[in-house]
């Protein structure tokens, strides 16, 4: 198979036909897309937007082992392995793309900022040695050492040197860019709905009525991924969307080198984690809300944020803010992504990645082009199978294209 000249078009033509489609043009069908079409397949994207969704607020934190969570110790392997083929990935996009994805390698710092949080860390550094994980224990004085914006009642922290960032508006738009080179074909219009012929998925109708054929479909569209129309309920993906409200605020040259790294705390039982960039930019987060399709920016989400987040850094409130954002992680029942075929032949899933979207992107498109190619899940992405999930139980309403 021959990749075909790039094009990006509003509507796909009467009847176009594919090797493969993706529906969702976001960091999971993007990367799906490029490592496809790497292997000579001929790919569309069908996305409204392509390169938008929930990458335009994500903070980019590659946190494989700050972010472990009791319960998710599966998905810990997954995690390590495409933290560890970051650098070769950012390096092999941002030749393909002739653009700079934003990835540094500048480490992490989780903080307590009392005694219940410092118990709540040294349990959680406890877990991390227990799987073998790179996590050191620091005293307060050692935290602001290391960062001396921090406040004074620091109690103790973990510094994790593994755990990194990417910025994934930069990469977003470096994806783009190499599936335009790599040929992919960019359908720049929402999937309606999923068309079968002979009991097996054969491509889609799209919201103005033109159909796409393809020899097998993925469907990558995140937290929509279970409301596209004519999908089987036996293999509707019980994806649903988690809220997350994230603040940006521009460091003045005057305050620089406000943070060096990645910071994260636990605050009055709240999660929040602080991601400087190198442009100056400091991305503040992340609420956690079960909010449905509700993307509304709230005065009180800002509040809490900039309330934390002054807790932990008293120089904050001295800093511009320049944006505010909310956006819908795609969540799923155990937190761990669906990746691979479904009981309808033809249709694989890409979805339900969670808070790991951005860092499991490189393996999510390495196991994706593999299985497009060969029809088998590698090793590392079996566990994660959509087959893993029974029939759901109450499919989200699928009145709206994707």
């Amino acid at each position: 198979m021959h990749a075909p000249e790039s094009r990006s078009s509003g509507s796909a033509g009467a009847r176009a036909s594919y090797d493969v489609l993706v529906i969702g043009g976001g960091i999971i069908g993007l990367v799906t897309a490029w490592r496809a079409a790497q292997r000579g397949m001929r790919v569309a994207v069908a996305d409204p937007e392509p390169g938008g969704g929930a990458a335009q607020v994500a903070a980019g934190m590659l946190a494989a082992v700050t972010e472990l969570h009791y319960g998710e110790e599966a998905l810990l392997g997954l995690n390590l392995a495409s933290a560890a083929r970051y650098p070769a990935f950012a390096a092999e996009l941002a030749e393909a793309s002739g653009q700079d994805v934003g990835y540094r390698a500048c480490g992490a710092l989780a903080v307590a900022l009392d005694a219940d949080d410092r118990a709540h860390l040294r349990e959680l550094h406890a877990l991390q040695l227990r799987h073998g994980l790179d996590a050191q224990w620091l005293t307060g004085r050692e935290c602001r050492r290391l960062e001396p914006m921090l406040a004074p009642g620091v109690r103790g922290g973990l510094r994790v040197n593994g755990d990194h960032q990417v910025d994934p508006r930069r990469l977003t738009a470096a994806l783009v860019t190499a599936c335009e080179r790599a040929g992919v074909t960019l359908v720049r219009r929402a999937a309606a709905r999923l068309s079968a012929a002979r009991a097996r998925a054969s491509g889609v109708v799209l919201d103005d009525g033109t159909e796409v054929a393809a020899g097998q479909v993925v469907l990558a569209a995140g937290s929509g991924s279970g409301r596209l129309a004519g999908v089987p309920e036996e293999v509707l993906p019980p994806v649903r969307p988690v809220k997350g409200q994230v603040l940006r605020l521009r460091v003045p040259a005057a305050y620089a080198p406000f943070l060096s790294r990645t910071v994260r705390a636990v605050v009055r039982g709240g999660h929040i984690y602080l991601v400087p960039r190198e442009n100056g930019e400091l991305v503040v987060g992340a609420t956690s809300e079960e909010m449905g399709w509700d993307t509304t920016v709230t005065a009180g989400g800002v509040y809490e944020l900039l309330r934390d987040a002054h807790e932990l850094l008293p120089g904050i409130t001295e800093l511009p803010l320049v944006e505010t954002g909310a956006g819908l992680r795609p969540g799923s029942p155990d937190n761990a992504p669906l990746m691979g075929p479904t009981a309808l032949p033809g249709l694989h899933l890409a979805t339900g990645h969670y808070r790991n979207g951005v860092l499991l992107a490189p393996v999510t498109g390495d196991a994706m082009a593999e299985v497009l190619a060969t029809g088998e899940l590698p090793g590392e992405a079996r566990a994660f199978s959509p087959r893993r999930f029974g029939r759901p139980v109450s499919p989200v309403p699928q009145e709206q294209p994707v």
